[in-house]
């Protein structure tokens, strides 16, 4: 089964947040997919981290390199669909990318962000939500 799997959860994950094991509970067995932008997503979050001291240069690199251990999909986004969305749901367009490939995959997307989730349900998504 497919699953989309954003950009919080896959930071908690690679930089071993409490959530780590809980979300890798969630996608034993999944086929994980994400929009093709999830990679710069991930740049942008590890450098504001750096620039915040929440780690060093040297921990963002291992991150990545534990990132692109990941088997994960990357998927082209419509991104006139993605607009739509979020002019409808009130959500950033990185949010709405996300719904748009829950959408066309036809699949649950998890995340750790509940504004996201919350505006995923409202298009009919199907959300896995990770609660420690």
């Amino acid at each position: 089964m497919d699953l989309v799997i954003d950009t919080s959860a896959i930071i908690a994950v690679v930089a071993n947040e409490p959530e780590k094991s809980a979300l890798i509970k969630h996608t034993i067995g999944m086929t994980l997919c994400a929009p093709a932008s999830v990679p710069w997503e991930i740049g942008n979050a590890f450098s504001a981290m750096i620039r915040r001291k929440r780690i060093t240069l040297g921990q963002a690199q291992s991150a990545i390199v534990a990132f692109r251990q990941i088997p994960i999909r990357f998927i082209e986004v419509d991104i006139r669909q993605a607009l739509t969305y979020s002019e409808r749901l009130g959500v950033y367009a990185y949010d709405a990318y996300f719904i748009e490939v829950a959408k066309q995959q036809q699949c649950p997307l998890l995340s750790l962000d509940r504004g996201l989730l919350h505006a995923a349900r409202e298009a009919g998504v199907e959300v896995m939500e990770v609660i420690i």
